[in-house]
């Protein structure tokens, strides 16, 4: 009930408790209650969308600092001691410079410091019993740690100039590298003329000990284990590439420097020749190093460097891993001078399966077979621009994206006659090496080198058997 009241010239109506003014709509209220909760909402909205952009430019920024510090770290290390030692006079013993160790402690490298005296009782000092391989530049060594970790040593040769600047090459590369595919590097040892790398142990030596070795070391990989292996390697070469804080090419990748842990596991190891990859450059025109029958023929030709030249190599190991056979002990023919040749004959014949190991007998996956030769002979095109990047390849692998067909055409590069003059030049060095020496140790696989000095030492070398 309304109740008018005048004042004079004023008339004010006093409403009951439960009466609402004629004019109001009952939605009004509601509206009223709704706007506050819209305006906190976009309030909130705001906040939060500020708060995503804020982190992600952050950790963008502490990403690429990092980046830049780890990369400048690595280059005053590798630069400032490429040539990290010094000769006494009359021995030819190189020795490190005494500041080698100093900056090395000094540099946030995240690898550990060993004492000679700990490796020696690691290894029973040195015991030619606990050799588990030798290379041109010194001897690896199994061993075992106070606390049960058993490690492999590796003891560079103190003849070996090449040999310092690869110790003090790997130590920058792989000390701040994690990756279920890499070799872990537990750290190094600096004392008088010793230099000593100190790595996991792998319990299956190297790939192409298992897949070339004598048959007392040689192990029979069935096809989904070398299948593991081979996107193993991909994963490994694409962390390397894309996934890292730091870009690397490996420059070295061939079956010695694939390790093999006690479950088959693939991880790439000798970082030695490796080299920064800088995303503002195309590429890196340096000194060929690397192992003749894996390196690219714009690398091994011109010295034309760019991570294609790793996946390359990665396509010959594939190849290796597929048929059982060796790239470097492969005889040739007249229709072929290498494994990756004999593949591209396959190809255009349509019969690739054939290159497929017969000691698996009918026991793999054609279909997988199939693919992994493909995604091979695409990895070693001679065009770097046809080649896949890694990432792509590991895609490929695992069935996420289709095979692009694509036929090698040997015409890019001439006849290859200069590739092949150096095939055939290998070859006839390893016929002029009959035997081998404690001082003196030959692989198949040898490393070359345009200028004087040669490559990275193989950290389990193999006794290959197998040739084709």
């Amino acid at each position: 009930m309304a109740v008018t009241v005048s004042f004079l010239s004023s008339t004010v109506t006093l409403l009951a408790p439960n009466e609402s003014r004629p004019e109001e709509e009952s939605g009004t209220g509601s509206k009223i209650t709704v706007m506050p909760v819209i305006v906190a909402s976009a309030i909130v909205l705001f906040f939060l969308v500020m708060g995503i952009i804020c982190w992600k430019f952050y950790f963008q920024d502490k990403y690429k600092r990092e980046r830049g510090t780890l990369k400048s770290t690595i280059w005053a290390l590798i630069n400032g001691h490429r040539n990290a030692l010094t000769v006494a006079s009359g021995g030819g013993v190189c020795a490190p410079k005494p500041e080698l160790q100093d900056d090395l402690m000094g540099l946030d490298l995240k690898t550990g410091s060993f004492t000679l005296r700990q490796l020696g009782a690691a290894t029973n000092n040195f015991d030619s019993a606990n050799k588990i391989g030798e290379g041109g530049f010194g001897s690896v060594y199994k061993g075992e740690l106070s606390d049960g970790t058993v490690i492999a040593v590796k003891q560079l040769s103190p003849k070996s100039r090449q040999g310092n600047r690869e110790f003090v090459n790997e130590i920058g590369m792989i000390s701040g590298l994690k990756h279920p595919n890499l070799v872990k590097l537990y750290g190094c040892c600096i004392e008088g003329d010793q230099l000593l790398l100190v790595y996991e142990y792998m319990e299956n030596n190297s790939l192409a000990r298992a897949l070339f070795g004598a048959e007392t070391c040689a192990l029979m990989l069935d096809w989904p284990t070398r299948f593991k292996i081979c996107v193993g390697i991909a994963r490994g070469l694409a962390f390397l590439h894309e996934g890292s804080v730091i870009r690397i090419v490996h420059r070295d990748i061939k079956g010695t420097n694939v390790l093999l842990d006690k479950d088959l596991n693939a991880k790439i190891s000798d970082f030695g020749l490796a080299k920064l990859s800088e995303a503002e450059n195309t590429h890196i025109s340096t000194r060929v190093a690397g192992t003749i029958g894996y390196m690219a023929p714009e690398y091994a030709l011109w010295g034309y460097l760019t991570d294609k030249a790793d996946v390359y190599s990665f396509g010959v190991v594939a190849l290796e891993i597929v048929s059982g056979r060796s790239n470097s002990s492969y005889n040739p023919t007249n229709e072929s001078v290498c494994l990756l040749d004999w593949a591209f004959v396959l190809q255009k014949r349509g019969n690739l399966m054939a290159l497929v190991d017969p000691k698996l007998r009918s026991e793999f996956n054609k279909e997988e077979a199939e693919k992994m030769m493909k995604v091979a002979l695409l990895c070693a095109n001679a065009s770097p621009s046809l080649r896949p990047s890694m990432p792509a390849v590991v895609s490929m692998l695992e069935g996420q994206t289709s095979i692009q067909e694509v036929i090698s055409d040997p015409s890019i590069y001439g006849d290859g006659s200069q590739f092949k003059h150096l095939k055939y030049d290998h070859f006839q060095q390893v016929s002029d090496q009959s035997c081998s020496t404690q001082d003196h140790v030959f692989s198949s696989d040898k490393t070359w080198n345009v200028s004087t000095s040669t490559s990275a030492p193989d950290l389990y070398p193999p006794s290959p058997e197998s040739m084709y």
